[in-house]
């Protein structure tokens, strides 16, 4: 696999709403399987499609309990309030107080089109939340609540 460019705030690719995936083919494979790679090797939790350039529904997320990987994602439900730090890693550096829910059910799809559920609190929540919110073109800071250092 390959390690790809990770875009970083101020290019306009991060501001804009991702399109649908249709093909659930060897390019898809290879672009989620990328994403994975770039998000371990740069120690995040989780990445985005457009945080690599392409304006697709797609993400993946390791909070330390394995790989996610979902396509088309959909927030279905989502409960409670959490308050916590959030980073991102297309704004290296910064980070602050989010206003998130404490629970979410997750629908989408794998890398196969065939249809999956995930249902998080806490961290998971808050991934699953700042990820699906790069789809639709919107920054963790559009949650911040305080801002606490930049470097």
């Amino acid at each position: 696999m390959a390690l790809r460019n990770i875009i970083k705030e101020g290019d306009p690719v991060l501001n804009k709403k991702c399109r649908p995936v249709e093909k659930f083919d060897s390019r898809l494979h290879m672009l989620l399987d990328d994403m994975r790679d770039t998000m371990y090797n740069a120690d995040g939790v989780g990445l985005a499609a457009p945080q690599v350039g392409i304006l697709r529904r797609a993400l993946v997320i390791d909070i330390g309990e394995g790989l996610i990987e979902l396509v088309n994602p959909k927030i279905v439900m989502k409960s409670g309030e959490q308050h916590e730090q959030e980073g991102c890693l297309s704004c290296p550096g910064e980070y602050g107080i989010t206003v998130r829910p404490k629970y979410v059910k997750v629908k989408g799809q794998d890398r196969f089109g065939n249809d999956v559920t995930y249902e998080g609190s806490d961290l998971l929540a808050r991934a699953l939340c700042h990820e699906i919110d790069h789809l639709d073109g919107v920054l963790f800071k559009a949650h911040v609540t305080e801002m606490l250092q930049t470097e």
